[in-house]
């Protein structure tokens, strides 16, 4: 295929970049009357004058590989849309990042009804999880947060929890609901961050080393 000449400095996505954006386009205008599934694949697919050889090659994994081209688009327009954090209180930030990102799934409220169903099917438990804690990692990244220790995993595994029933009640039972579940938890994850601040979670391991040294090493009488 012959590529349109660069109009810039700035370089062109190369083909498959470009047709996945695109089949996605095709997809979230046939989603809410086709569900999210293979038949809709295809014919997004076939939309974009693609045959089925070539849907093979771009999306393998078909409509869980279109799921997670929507989720990481949605990432990214809501990281766009945050701006700067500069100014805003942590749980403000987290309150921030977290209805935005809904916000932004919600413009393409329809066809995201379907993809929830999708994603519920119990084979698609990874995927969820992963697309998830991606999600997790880019907001709290986008606060500040900086923490390389078991703090680390211990945010993200909140947020995580927090995102899915969020969206879903964004989805189904609209905003105001959506906003009083997250006001909810992130009050909830405040609270635990206080209560982690005052315990010495290394003091166990401190205890083994020591006790191990001992015992290997037993003081002079």
């Amino acid at each position: 295929m012959t590529q349109a000449p660069h109009l810039s400095n700035t370089p062109e996505p190369d083909w498959a970049d470009r047709m996945e954006q695109t089949v996605l386009d095709s997809a979230l205008e046939l989603a809410p009357r086709l569900g999210w599934n293979g038949r809709m694949v295809r014919q997004a697919c076939a939309a974009n004058d693609l045959s089925e050889g070539d849907q093979e090659l771009l999306l393998p994994n078909g409509p869980r590989d279109l799921a997670a081209l929507l989720w990481r688009r949605h990432d990214e327009q809501a990281l766009a849309a945050l701006g700067d954090p500069d100014g805003l209180k942590i749980r403000e930030r987290i309150a921030k990042a977290v209805s935005t990102r809904l916000e932004v799934a919600a413009a393409d409220a329809e066809a995201e009804k379907r993809l929830s169903g999708f994603l519920a099917l119990p084979t698609n438990a990874d995927l969820v999880l992963s697309l998830t804690w991606g999600t997790a990692d880019a907001l709290w990244r986008w606060a500040g947060d900086t923490a390389t220790d078991w703090n680390h995993y211990s945010k993200r595994t909140i947020l995580s929890g927090i995102l899915i029933p969020a969206m879903t009640l964004r989805l189904f039972d609209g905003k105001d609901a959506s906003d009083a579940f997250v006001a909810a938890r992130i009050e909830n994850v405040m609270t635990f961050e206080k209560w982690k601040a005052g315990v010495d979670f290394d003091a166990p391991i401190r205890k083994a080393t020591e006790l191990l040294s001992r015992l290997r090493y037993p003081a002079r009488t």
